[in-house]
């Protein structure tokens, strides 16, 4: 057992009036795959404040009013590759601006994707969100 303690990530679910969700191609990082967007929570920052600053850091969307929804425990990653996070996933149905890819170099593309829809392979914590959301439940254990 590691005496190294897990990270907190923060995951977006943007809704759209359409019912599709934002999903980004990533690059590179913990694993290539398509993802909802977030990233780390820093000391001190709320979730909303994480999931605000990341939407738009990546996609440059401005959100409203994001509130939690679930919380996973990202042992997919850690089993693949050590890296163990708990993420809390948000969801947002208002948002403001046009999607532009600010961080090409960790992103390929946003696209709108219907929940049933998401293309593999998923990143481990976007996919529990998703499945989160997708059975209406804040936890699932066991999601590896």
């Amino acid at each position: 057992m590691s005496d190294k303690r897990p990270g907190v990530g923060v995951g977006i679910i943007i809704l759209n009036e359409q019912k599709e969700i934002l999903i980004g191609k990533r690059k590179g990082g913990l694993s290539p795959a398509y993802s909802i967007p977030g990233g780390h929570l820093e000391a001190g920052e709320t979730f909303e404040e994480a999931a605000k600053k990341e939407v738009f850091e990546e996609t440059g969307l401005i959100i409203e009013n994001p509130k939690v929804f679930c919380v996973t425990n990202n042992l997919r990653t850690y089993q693949k590759q050590g890296i163990h996070f708990i993420s809390v996933s948000l969801i947002v149905t208002r948002f403001s601006g046009d999607v532009i890819n600010k961080e090409p170099d960790k992103c390929e593309s946003w696209n709108w994707y219907p929940i049933d829809q998401i293309p593999d392979p998923q990143f481990d914590a976007s996919e529990f969100a998703i499945n989160c959301f997708a059975k209406k439940k804040f936890y699932i254990p066991d999601q590896h």
